[in-house]
């Protein structure tokens, strides 16, 4: 009696994975780019007529628009002398096969959390500078994205979205008179920001590195790691959002080659929106 000794068929994840690893090897990527270089981006601000602070932002093939509504109410209670923020995200069923219509699922939460973490743990905000009265009014930033197309990475070009919106929003002035809070009419003021974040998208296959993978690469990815940077260069926020495991060596090269991509979106948010 002979005994099979056929090889376990791979799957086609497993297949798409060594091809896109064999041309790493070779410093190439499927879509003709290089490991290390990030699809052409473009920005757009005030696009959405009605919203005070608003911004259009394309990596590739993804596209995110950001809305910014701004409206006064009460601080938290244990932050009386700053001002508030929120980031919802939307990823809208036209935009991709995969997204489903209804309440936002686990991937929408994880996209406003990194986008809110990145802002936040930056502190690009100078929320005390959105006090109008401590402890009883300040103005409220409604920081709303949405994922219009979807063609890999909407993490990176979100975070340039929302920061985008936050440069050219024109937040409405102001001020008690009297004991009432009124509108000082056709007054208003720019977003309070003392740095500008931005993040980075890095997938792992083996032991090599990509940036802003394309869904394939997504989806073929051993792990992958978004990191947000202020203006210094300062790691601000982590998040793998894949599983695998990283060693201390690969991870010291993520936050290398991190390093060099943030600065290179900056640069291209800096001269879009004029910040610096």
């Amino acid at each position: 009696m002979s005994l099979s000794t056929k090889s376990p068929r791979m799957s086609p994840i497993k297949i798409m994975q060594n091809r896109i690893y064999e041309l790493l090897k070779q410093g190439k990527r499927i879509d003709g780019r290089a490991p290390h270089e990030i699809r052409p981006v473009s920005i757009s601000t005030s696009v959405i007529e009605k919203a005070d602070g608003s911004a259009m932002v394309s990596m590739g093939g993804t596209k995110i628009l950001t809305g910014i509504k701004v409206e006064t109410g009460t601080p938290y209670s244990d932050r009386p002398n700053e001002g508030v923020f929120t980031v919802n995200a939307e990823l809208l069923p036209l935009a991709s096969a995969s997204f489903e219509p209804g309440p936002p699922d686990e991937r929408a939460v994880e996209l406003a959390r990194i986008v809110d973490r990145c802002i936040r743990e930056s502190r690009a905000i100078d929320l005390e500078k959105l006090v109008i009265t401590e402890g009883e009014r300040v103005y409220m930033l409604y920081i709303d994205i949405y994922v219009l197309d979807y063609d890999g990475n909407y993490f990176d070009p979100a975070v340039l979205s929302a920061v985008a919106a936050l440069a050219t929003c024109k937040i409405p002035r102001y001020e008690v008179r009297n004991g009432k809070l009124e509108r000082v009419e056709g007054e208003s003021m720019k977003t309070p920001i003392r740095t500008i974040p931005v993040s980075v998208m890095i997938g792992v296959i083996q032991d090599r590195l990509l940036v802003d993978p394309s869904p394939m690469e997504e989806r073929a990815l051993d792990t992958s790691v978004i990191l947000g940077y202020d203006s210094d260069s300062n790691i601000v926020s982590i998040q793998k959002n894949a599983p695998g495991l990283l060693s201390l060596n690969i991870m010291e090269q993520i936050i290398e080659l991190g390093s060099k991509k943030a600065e290179e979106l900056r640069s291209i948010l800096v001269e879009a929106v004029g910040l610096g």
